[in-house]
């Protein structure tokens, strides 16, 4: 890899530091027939199986973004392994290479659904199951407005507000876990949820436990009480971000540092670095 090709692979710098963790990351793995191929997120997701799950009942597969393999499981799992890696460092002495694959932690992140299929609860394609909107209580309905509203009323309490919101009184309704009845109960709600505004829906389910929300853009939910109130979003250097997550009882919420703003030498210094070293890499 680039890293042997600048003589600074695991090999070498554990020669000289053996509790060194060393994390890699890449879309396929340090192994493999396919480790030395290109790729972006939407190839990791198609190897894995997970891209096949994504979509709409009789459509194509839909990729997230981006988010589920570079971000969920590239970037998240490498940190995950790189911690654990440094505590049994720590403990034991011992460093090692962190091989954090975007398929694989693609694949990892599927495990439920894994674990679905397995119990014979995860039967149809794509669209037709249980939490890929298949179900009429588990999607996103279009509002008179044009814009939409999510609900995820799977337990039936929830099932329960939501049948008393939307005055569904008729016992077609309580077949909730009967897949066949879906496709009708879902052509019914989505002419009801056409019938008002997105926010006639949202004070319509003020004050009622059935996991509904409104789906926000990029400024309502800049602007959303929530989302204030935590902090979720900020402005930094100018630009609306999110803020870092999770949060810790200890330790504060660190707002990310732009260009121009950031004490790199200071940094450099808490790591241990002498004024020489800082100027030598142009600090």
């Amino acid at each position: 890899g680039v890293m042997e090709r600048l003589g600074l692979g695991p090999d070498i710098l554990h020669a000289d530091n053996p509790r060194l963790v060393y994390g890699r990351m890449t879309g396929w793995g340090q192994t493999g027939p396919m480790a030395d191929q290109p790729g972006h997120d939407i190839n990791y997701l198609a190897i894995s199986g997970a891209l096949d799950a994504f979509g709409r009942a009789g459509g194509k597969p839909t990729p997230p973004i981006n988010m589920v393999a570079d971000f969920g499981g590239g970037g998240m799992m490498l940190a995950f392994g790189m911690l654990a890696a440094l505590l049994h460092a720590q403990r034991t002495g011992e460093g090692q290479v962190v091989d954090a694959a975007m398929t694989d932690g693609a694949a990892l992140l599927m495990s439920m659904i894994w674990g679905f299929r397995a119990a014979g609860l995860w039967r149809g394609p794509r669209g037709t199951n249980l939490l890929d909107t298949g179900a009429h209580f588990y999607d996103t309905y279009e509002t008179a407005d044009g814009r939409h509203v999510a609900i995820g009323a799977i337990e039936p309490q929830f099932y329960t507000a939501l049948r008393r919101v939307m005055g569904l009184d008729d016992d077609r309704w309580s077949a909730q876990m009967n897949p066949a009845a879906w496709p009708a109960l879902k052509a019914e709600l989505t002419a009801i949820f056409k019938s008002r505004t997105r926010d006639a829906w949202v004070e319509a389910f003020a004050g009622h436990e059935a996991c509904f929300a409104p789906v926000l853009d990029f400024d309502e939910a800049a602007a959303d009480p929530h989302n204030r109130a935590r902090g979720t979003l900020l402005e930094a250097g100018g630009v609306v971000q999110p803020a870092p997550a999770p949060r810790y009882s200890a330790s504060p919420t660190v707002a990310p540092a732009m260009p121009g703003e950031r004490d790199d030498a200071g940094v450099l210094r808490d790591f241990g670095f002498d004024p020489a070293e800082i100027a030598a890499l142009g600090h």
